[in-house]
């Protein structure tokens, strides 16, 4: 499990992109022993008491397992060869174990300390699976013909197997009829006969509620249960007024998931609801990720494995550099300074803390909305640039790198930007990272750039100052010299800048 924050540490420390892009030292502390604070972890929430006890921080490496193994999947028409089990974890996959597919179709699976109980897959042939559930008990046997599983299916001897299949039997048939009603109502939208498919629809709605109630009685505490509960969409509030509906349905999204339950993250389920969450209910800026994500792991206090879990996945899918978002960073920072402290990140060691805690320090202060930190330093020749002596109403800062590609594309469009926006507001102070004077003189040279640089090859001035992941990276300054756009193009910055003007 710790292997996933120890990734995001190797990540974070190698802050390479895309190709041509260079690995930047404008983050990285200047030649002195004195390196800057890290910024202090926020206060231990007041519900700190009800976290994780150690015996659940203890057993959060260890997954459920089930029983002695020895379970059988025959499929009539199957052709001899190899069959994998293939489990999941959270968003990845694995192969638990191989076995032979024997002449007639069977596939034996044997195991004395049984399997980490979960979602896996039963291969047949080449891309094609049986979809199983194991729990605790995972002794049972499961028949049905290649030319058509679904419809041929027989389990027996497992109070999952036989929930799940007796699901997907009843699941087969009512997507087919929930669909060609869906058709219909489509094309009957507005007649006289609306009103009495619609409340077809509402009766094939309670059917379903109905089976999946009777198997939860059926088979109660089941892995099944947790795990199709977990996939229930929250139903669409009616007593609300429209405009409400969307933010009712995110907010009561998990509330089916039993977080108790660890074996729902060797599911789909719930990587397919983080990608619904994130992805479809939750606007893509950084301030509705946040109100997501805290919504989110806050209910996972009490819960170890989630917690970490989710923090991780966050953490990863948002890095910055890494998606088309403005001020990712704000996101990474936020979370560190929320979650990835020494009381509450009790997965990771002390020093994966402080190297997290650190980065957020650098990332947090050039975030968008905050004051754009000054910088004083020199050019190649000695001249003294400081960027907040500039009087233009609108300030460019741009990190760059001689010797990378994306500047090299960059640059030349900053600097016709540049020479069409001087005398209409707007003027850029460059910042050169990851270079020698050399190396710096000959760029300059060849691309004839007019406006500002500095350097300053022992970053003392410039630690810590503006964020950069990659380069290129590009800043926008307000009159106000408040950031207003980062992560940026040359050819967005009109945008931001047209934006800004906009609010007066």
């Amino acid at each position: 499990m710790r292997l996933l924050i120890l990734a995001l540490i190797i990540a974070f420390s190698a802050c390479t992109g895309d190709a041509g892009s260079k690995t930047v030292s404008a983050n990285t502390a200047p030649a002195t022993n004195q390196q800057p604070a890290t910024q202090s972890s926020p206060a231990k929430s007041s519900n700190s008491s009800e976290g994780p006890s150690k015996e659940a921080i203890a057993d959060i490496d260890s997954p459920l397992m089930g029983g002695p193994a020895d379970f059988t999947v025959k499929v009539r028409g199957a052709q001899p060869g190899l069959s994998n089990l293939i489990g999941f974890y959270a968003e990845e996959h694995f192969r638990a174990d191989t076995t032979q597919i024997q002449a007639d179709g069977t596939i034996r699976f044997q195991k004395p300390d049984g399997y980490p109980q979960g979602f896996y897959y039963v291969s047949y042939a080449e891309n094609q699976y049986v979809q199983i559930l194991l729990s605790d008990d995972q002794t049972f046997k499961i028949e049905a013909d290649i030319s058509n599983i679904p419809g041929t299916i027989q389990a027996s001897g497992s109070d999952d197997i036989e929930a799940y299949y007796a699901n997907q039997k009843f699941e087969q048939t009512y997507n087919a009829e929930y669909s060609a009603l869906g058709q219909q109502l489509k094309a009957a939208e507005g007649t006289s006969g609306e009103a009495a498919l619609k409340e077809k629809q509402k009766q094939m709605l309670a059917s379903r509620d109905a089976h999946l109630d009777g198997l939860f009685k059926k088979y109660p505490n089941s892995l099944f249960e947790s795990f199709k509960k977990a996939g229930q969409n929250p139903t669409i509030r009616e007593d609300v007024p429209d405009d409400k509906k969307v933010g009712f349905y995110r907010r009561e999204f998990w509330d089916n998931v039993d977080f108790s339950d660890k074996r729902l993250l060797r599911t789909p389920v719930i990587n397919n609801k983080l990608k619904r969450y994130f992805d479809e209910l939750t606007a893509q800026n950084p301030d509705s990720i946040l109100s997501s994500a805290y919504s989110l792991v806050d209910r996972t206090i009490s819960a170890p494995e989630y917690n970490m879990f989710f923090v991780n996945w966050l953490m990863r899918k948002y890095e910055p550099g890494k998606v088309t978002l403005m001020d990712a960073e704000a996101i990474h920072v936020r979370l560190t300074q929320r979650y990835i402290t020494k009381e509450k990140a009790f997965w990771a060691d002390s020093m994966e803390v402080y190297a997290l805690q650190n980065r957020a320090y650098e990332m947090g202060q050039s975030l968008v909305g905050m004051a754009g930190p000054n910088v004083t330093a020199q050019d190649l020749d000695g001249n003294t640039h400081t960027l907040l002596d500039k009087t233009a109403d609108y300030l460019v800062v741009y990190l760059f790198t001689p010797s990378c590609e994306h500047c090299m594309e960059q640059t030349p469009k900053l600097i016709d930007w540049y020479n069409e926006w001087k005398n209409k507001g707007a003027d850029v102070y460059a910042i050169a990272i990851d270079t020698d004077e050399q190396e710096l003189r000959e760029y300059v040279k060849k691309t004839g750039m007019p406006f500002s640089y500095i350097y300053d090859s022992t970053n003392r001035s410039i630690y810590a100052k503006y964020y950069v992941n990659v380069t290129p990276e590009l800043y926008v300054l307000n009159k106000d010299r408040k950031i207003i756009g980062k992560n940026l193009k040359v050819f967005q910055i009109e945008t931001i800048i047209n934006q800004d003007k906009a609010k007066g």
